[in-house]
């Protein structure tokens, strides 16, 4: 269905007929139609705002009526009309705006060498305008320049109080930095109380300098993106989100990237790891030689010798030891292709089931919990439903920081008026916008998840009808809900049961209510639990399968999605078909032409013990640096050192790298092609920008030549053969085909014919029936053991401007901005521990200790504590334990007991 369907009617622009489209300005109707109107204050992503005039046209009812003079970019289209864009009067008046508009800019801009930066000088030639009859009106020649941000520069004496960059913050990021002060030829742009970048609340998104006019707000970078000789569209290697790029190149250099303003998923939108944190790609720290560890020392090597010691070593070790002494970890952060190339060498080559990747350590709760209710681990409705729903619920995420710019739409519908709830031991962003925030203790989401059932079956706002005839179990779920002990429940959460039945009530009620979660609801002892009673709470309530509803997982990593898909997880190949299921044996068989191996292989956490208990022999780890990013780092580090060898594929000297015996330098998701896909199963084109460093090779490729030397011929690494050869293993990509992918991508399904799927279970769920499962609140063995002795609990998550293991970002301006993690704690517990606000702390647990700089904060409660892991040099997951999601064993990164005291 079209957003805007064209109508069998008619309009004219000067004089020509043209039918017109639903809910569209004469702006819009002339731009389809291919007719040039000149603007200034108008930008498709903001609201029509019809300020400068700039736009204006003449409007007559009648082609030989009389006609009336309107801003084409806020009035609306409609039938009959007769418009005129280039009458005289119409181009005089623009004339003599852009005469006016000039008097309070420099007058050296119709003659000044802009490089194509101002908007303004384009404007004024189009209108044409050769000369300034009202000179000198206004100086501002003595605005300073604001130098203070890494990425972005201020020259106001250029501004024209156009307001696109103010209506940019605002109605794009939702920060509300911009704003605008005096009067006349003295008012001005200023960011907060008159504050310079550095020291405003601007979180870096670059909404201002790419809409400006006039490079009075730009880019560092933007005076040499019109140098480029190309510009390639590729997809954002950061968060789930898979906004769209557009970089520009010039001789095998990126010279800038911006953010096409035609994307579905982010509409001309980036945060500022998408749009600035790219230096990386070519840092001097990148690997650019093969690497072999000899007598405890690291030396460069050929491609040649790297790859006979492997297959050398992978072969001596599955003859002695049998296939399953060997495991592979792959990434998220690759693409699709390499993925599945990772997951078919560990199986088709080396014959076993063992490989794993972070996709299953973050998110594999949300894949295994919605199999379990719904059939299927995905999304189940798009992004683009924001604008159509009239709930929201965020659950164990903080979007704004993790998932920036679909959080920035989040956090827009909420100031809006949209109510919402969010349920999370921290007070997000979002929290402070939503209607309710379930402010609960970290580990206790399937506490408050029941009492929100018990509530909405309570107050009768199940809806029954959808249960019937579209669910299983209900009466086991019903019965037990009504036999909750509610003051247990709030004891154990901390959360007001009041205020759960007045969330619980507004979700029920809600037409259409969409729920989001992250990582906050997966990596818990619970972590598959609580996705299954929030699957509940939608079946219930019947938000599923419509639009503006659903259960979306906020994916962590950019291919997270993808790499799931793929297979690489230990119990089910690509295509989440059953390694252990002889039907799908079979199928694997036929497909790869090979034996498939028969039972589910190890997962991450079993590798590490495997490999410390000796039992796992050798490890090939794809871009997971999981000696700084898995838990309980001594452990991790104890077990890849007991391995008789290790394989570490890499762009960066990581500290997974430092204990490799083999250092492979791959590559980056510049360098390469192929498709990421996104928390919303869109499957998008990664499009190589440059070349790949010399010395370096495409990671596919990698895999490639290896699987080949040990003797399983793979053709060559192109994204379109290896893409057909996924369509033709993975059924949900069945019609995926390179050439169609368009700059948009497909959300899978994708039918044989190329189309589309934008809503899962919209009449039927994957498995059937939806089922639902109930159960009791467990407490975390990690709280049971460790309590007494650590009283305070520690939960993690990432901040705006790092992310992860800061492996590329740290090797960005963005360490400029943020340069250490720091530790949260309540006021409360601070003066009780007699810790002054940005002093050095002591954090330990029973497993080690790191110490920080503290912020003294109300957004924890007292007795929870919060920070960050991007930064190497303090390694926070020194602390945390190793226990598993009870059904994944999925990491419980989000609750460590802990103590604290000042250093």
């Amino acid at each position: 269905m079209t957003k805007n369907p064209i109508l069998d009617k008619i309009a004219f622009i000067d004089g020509q007929p043209y039918q017109i489209k639903a809910n569209e300005t004469i702006l819009e109707f002339a731009q389809r139609n291919n007719f040039s109107i000149p603007t200034l204050c108008d930008d498709s992503r903001l609201e029509s705002f019809g300020a400068c005039r700039v736009c204006s046209v003449d409007v007559a009812l009648k082609a030989d009526g009389p006609s009336k003079t309107m801003a084409s970019c806020h009035t609306p289209i409609a039938e009959g009309m007769h418009i005129q864009t280039q009458s005289p009067s119409i181009q005089k008046l623009r004339k003599n705006i852009i005469e006016l508009v000039l008097t309070d800019h420099p007058l050296d801009c119709l003659t000044c060498e802009s490089n194509g930066n101002c908007e303004l000088q384009d404007v004024a030639a189009e209108v044409g305008i050769r000369e300034v009859r009202y000179k000198n009106a206004a100086d501002h020649s003595h605005y300073e320049k604001d130098t203070s941000h890494p990425y972005m520069r201020s020259d106001l004496s250029k501004c024209i109080n156009c307001y696109r960059c103010v209506r940019a913050c605002d109605e794009i990021q939702g920060e509300f930095v911009l704003g605008i002060e005096g009067r006349g030829f003295d008012s001005k742009i200023i960011k907060g109380a008159n504050l310079s970048f550095d020291d405003s609340a601007c979180v870096s998104c670059g909404a201002c300098a790419q809409t400006c006019p006039t490079a009075a707000i730009s880019d560092v970078f933007q005076s040499k993106s019109v140098e480029a000789q190309e510009k390639v569209r590729t997809v954002c290697s950061y968060c789930g989100v898979g906004c769209n790029l557009e970089v520009g190149v010039k001789n095998n250099e990126i010279l800038s990237i911006t953010a096409p303003e035609d994307a579905e998923v982010n509409q001309g939108h980036t945060c500022l790891k998408g749009r600035y944190a790219w230096r990386f790609y070519n840092h001097p720290d990148r690997l650019t030689s093969p690497l072999i560890k000899k007598e405890g020392q690291f030396v460069e090597a050929s491609w040649d010798e790297a790859y006979d010691l492997i297959v050398e070593k992978l072969g001596s070790i599955k003859s002695d030891f049998g296939p399953d002494a060997i495991a592979g970890i792959s990434s998220s952060r690759c693409p699709n292709e390499e993925n599945y190339l990772m997951q078919k060498l560990m199986r088709a080559v080396i014959g076993t089931n063992n490989i794993d990747c972070c996709a299953r350590v973050c998110h594999s709760p949300t894949a295994h919990g919605m199999q379990q209710s719904f059939g299927t681990g995905a999304a189940t409705n798009s992004i683009e439903d924001l604008a159509k729903t009239d709930f929201i619920m965020v659950i164990g995420a903080n979007p704004t920081s993790a998932h920036p710019v679909t959080g920035a739409k989040i956090k827009q519908k909420l100031m809006k008026g949209t109510p919402g709830i969010v349920i999370d031991p921290v007070k997000t962003e979002v929290a402070e916008y939503a209607t309710y925030h379930l402010q609960l203790r970290p580990g206790t989401n399937v506490a408050v998840l029941n009492m929100m059932a018990h509530y909405i079956i309570k107050e009768g706002l199940v809806d029954q009808q959808f249960v019937d005839t579209r669910t299983e179990g209900w009466q086991d779920y019903h019965d037990a809900l009504m036999n909750l002990d509610i003051d247990r429940m709030e004891a154990l959460s901390g959360v007001d049961r009041a205020l759960v039945r007045d969330a619980a009530i507004a979700y029920g009620k809600a037409e259409a209510a969409m729920s989001f979660h992250g990582l906050g609801v997966t990596e818990h002892s619970q972590g598959s639990r609580s996705v299954m009673s929030i699957a509940d709470l939608a079946m219930m309530t019947g938000n599923i399968g419509r639009e503006g509803v659903g259960v979306n997982p906020l994916r962590g990593q950019n291919n997270v999605q993808g790499a799931a898909d793929m297979g690489c997880q230990p119990h089910q190949g690509a295509g989440y078909m059953s390694v252990e299921d002889p039907k799908w044996q079979e199928y694997y068989t036929e497909k790869y032409g090979v034996h498939s191996p028969t039972h589910a292989g190890l997962k991450i956490p079993q590798m590490f013990n495997s490999a410390k208990a000796g039992t796992l022999k050798a490890l090939w780890i794809m871009g997971e640096d999981v000696a700084q990013t898995d838990p309980n780092t001594h452990h991790v580090v104890e077990s890849l050192k007991n391995l008789d060898f290790l394989i570490v594929q890499e762009i960066f000297f990581s500290e997974t790298a430092k204990l490799a015996d083999v250092i492979l330098p791959g590559t980056s998701f510049l360098e390469k092609s192929g498709t990421f896909t996104n928390g919303e199963r869109r499957v998008q084109a990664v499009r190589e920008v440059v070349k790949p460093l010399p010395g370096t090779k495409v990671d596919g490729q990698i895999i490639i030549d290896v699987m080949n030397r040990m003797g399983y011929a793979q053709p060559d690494y192109q994204p379109d053969t290896m893409l057909a050869e996924i369509a033709d293993v993975v059924p949900f990509f069945a019609g995926a085909k390179w050439n169609e992918l368009g700059d948009n991508g497909k959300q899978w399904p994708i039918l044989a014919d190329g189309s589309e799927t934008k809503i899962l279970h919209t009449e039927t769920f994957k498995r059937g029936l939806g089922k639902f499962h109930y159960f009791d609140f467990e407490e975390s063995k990690e709280i049971e053991n460790h309590a007494t002795s650590f009283p305070y609990i520690l939960t993690t998550s990432r901040i705006l401007e790092h992310y992860n293991c800061g492996t590329m970002t740290r090797r960005t301006d963005n360490k400029q901005i943020v340069s250490e993690d720091i530790l949260l704690i309540n006021p409360q517990d601070a003066r009780q521990k007699q810790i002054a606000h940005e002093s050095i702390v002591r954090l330990f647990s029973s497993r080690g200790e790191v110490n920080l700089k503290a912020h003294v904060s109300d957004k924890v409660k007292p007795g929870v504590l919060f920070t960050t892991f991007h930064f190497p040099e303090l390694m926070v997951n020194n602390i945390t334990s190793d226990e598993c999601d009870l059904e994944t064993l999925c990491p419980e990164y989000k609750v460590v007991a802990v103590d604290v005291e000042a250093a």
